[in-house]
Parts: structure tokens; C-alpha cells; sequence
């Protein structure tokens, strides 16, 4: 009683009441928009966040496999909430609810058909190289994939961003399709580089020749106001673009010496390894603003996620493959 405040009563003696949970949620997504303006906010949002801790802890969720039979309500929730990649109709959710496809997302008891965070699963021989292909339709489920690679992890609701949920979702899907699909033997990710073509535009040319080192930087090209998708300099440039995305990834820390990059650390926090580095991953108009269609492979090795994550959360050991060895 002493050393918490009344507040938190207060919030969960609302949440008693009906739809509690679903307006308490909607009122942190306005508090959010506040905080920057009012620091005096800030003991209440932590406060909300301490409680959804415990209220959308992953014991308490329900894990349900998203298929062309789940309710349409649910269906076209899952379509407005796709953050990462859009879904532009009921066709496309098609494609991605195919038998070469793996989709599940966590709900919660006192949100009816509310997707919490849901995440997107491509069966693939070896870990996917671009989003273009692997949004490509497919007539058969291929027996010769091994990997399951992750391309699109979605939180749904913006009331419960920074409360951590993600990573529990990685870990229990990993477990289900390893029990559904034995012959699935390694998983990773296909993932985005948000803030790295905003970070680039800012970074001096100093600070540029000193990453690139002694090789000729000539990536003054990616600031052009002339860049398009699919520009041929990108390609001519690669081993450079790799060199300078390997830095970002690794070495560019933020105020609590963890990586910059918010999917970095959400990668790396989960177990995974920086594996490879894709150019023209994703040759779409969004992911050219993000990154200029750059995009990350992280590897989920099995035997060595527990050991990664110990590694990252005490020493902050940021883990990245042999073949990225020779970038950095």
C-alpha cells in the first residue's frame, strides 16, 4: 500500500467494468500522443504499462492459427492492422493464408476478436531473399522448404506499444510449426531497416569516409534528389551499401549502448544473429523510403538463442554471422 500508488487501483477497479480493459487500452493510445509535450504524464503512462504487463501477459493470451475460415471480422481487422506490409485486398490476405504460408496471432479473453500482435510466416527453401517473391502466388506447398521465414510482425494495438509481446509470439510459433512441420528445421527473418535512409541523410561526410574506411565512398548517389526505385547504382554500389548498413546495424548504439535500430534490438533481444544483408530485398515505394529496399535476414538458431540472449541482455553483444564478418 505504501509504495504503490492509488492510481493503479484505480485503473484496475475500472478494468473490472465492461469493456474496461478495451477503453483503458484506448486511453493510453491517447495518452501517447501527449507525453512529448507533458513529462508530468510520464508517471502515468508507466503506471498503465506496469499493469498491461500483467494484464496482457502471454499466459493470459490465446494463440490462434489465422486461416481463409476465420471470422471475417477478425479478417479484415488483420488487414488494417498490417503494419509492415500493406495488404491492399481480400486477394492478397489470400496469398498469404496459402498452405505455403503460416499466420498467428495472440488474442485476449477481454478483447472479442481483437487481434493483439500477430505475425506472418513464409515456408521457403532456405531464409526469403526479397518480399516481392514471397508475396509471389504459389499453385503447390514446395517439400523441398526447411526454413521458416518470418516477414511481418504486426502490433495492433497502439495502446500497448512498448509492452512486450513480440517476442513470446516468435518463440511459441516456432514451437508450433515445429510440432505441425518436423521437416522445418531452421527459422529467420526477413526484416525491415526502419530510420536507416532518415539516418543516412543526416550522417556527415567525415563520419562516412571513417566507416567506409579505405575504400572510395561514392554513395553520395543516395541522397540524390534523382534516386528512383530500381536505380542501377544501388546494385553497382552493393558491397559499399552492405558495408554501411553492417555499420549501422552493429555499431551504432543508442543512449543505453544497444543498437539504434528498433528491430535490431527486438531481434537481438530475442536470441537471434545479424545474418545477411539483402539488397533490393524489398523494391517497393515503402521500403525504398525505410532503407532504400535494403532489408535483414536474423537467424534464429535453436541450440544458441538462449546463450545470444543472454549475451545481448548482459554484455549487450551484438551477434552477427561469419559471412558479415569481413563488412565490419
Amino acid at each position: 500500500q505504501t509504495a504503490e500508488g492509488k492510481r493503479r487501483e484505480l485503473f484496475r477497479r475500472m478494468n473490472m467494468a465492461p469493456n474496461g480493459t478495451s477503453i483503458i487500452v484506448t486511453l493510453r493510445e491517447d495518452l501517447l500522443k501527449y507525453l512529448n509535450e507533458s513529462k508530468d504524464l510520464i508517471p502515468l503512462d508507466n503506471d498503465l504499462r506496469h499493469l498491461f504487463r500483467a494484464w496482457f501477459n502471454p499466459g493470459f493470451l490465446k494463440l490462434e492459427k489465422i486461416t481463409w475460415n476465420t471470422k471475417a471480422a477478425v479478417l479484415e481487422k488483420i488487414m488494417k492492422y498490417e503494419r509492415v506490409h500493406h495488404i491492399k485486398d481480400m486477394n492478397e490476405l489470400k496469398r498469404r493464408l496459402g498452405e505455403d504460408r503460416r499466420f498467428f496471432s495472440y488474442f485476449h479473453p477481454a478483447l472479442e476478436d481483437e487481434p493483439i500482435i500477430f505475425v506472418q510466416v513464409a515456408l521457403t527453401n532456405g531464409l526469403g531473399k526479397s518480399i516481392q517473391e514471397l508475396m509471389k502466388p504459389s499453385t503447390k506447398n514446395d517439400k523441398k522448404n526447411d526454413t521458416a521465414t518470418f516477414y511481418s510482425i504486426s502490433n495492433c494495438q497502439e495502446g500497448l506499444s512498448r509492452v512486450t509481446l513480440g517476442n513470446f509470439l516468435i518463440k511459441r510459433v516456432v514451437y508450433e510449426i515445429q510440432e505441425e512441420l518436423p521437416h522445418i528445421k531452421n527459422f529467420g527473418t526477413l526484416s525491415p531497416i526502419p530510420g536507416f535512409a532518415q539516418w543516412f541523410s543526416y550522417l556527415e561526410e567525415n563520419k562516412l569516409k571513417t566507416i567506409m574506411g579505405d575504400i572510395k565512398n561514392d554513395l553520395s548517389f543516395l541522397k540524390s534528389s534523382d534516386l528512383k526505385i530500381g536505380d542501377r547504382r544501388i546494385i553497382e554500389n552493393k558491397e559499399k551499401i552492405i558495408k554501411l548498413v553492417a555499420h549501422y546495424l552493429v555499431n551504432e548504439k543508442n543512449q543505453k549502448g544497444l543498437p539504434v535500430n528498433d528491430v535490431t534490438r527486438f531481434h537481438l533481444g530475442n536470441g537471434a544473429v545479424i545474418e545477411d544483408i539483402i539488397v533490393n530485398a524489398n523494391v517497393s515505394e515503402t521500403g525504398f523510403k525505410r532503407s532504400f529496399g535494403v532489408m535483414v535476414n536474423y537467424l534464429y538458431e535453436l541450440k544458441s538463442i538462449e546463450k545470444n540472449h543472454e549475451d545481448y541482455m548482459s554484455n549487450k553483444k551484438v551477434a552477427f554471422s561469419y559471412n558479415l564478418k569481413k563488412y565490419l
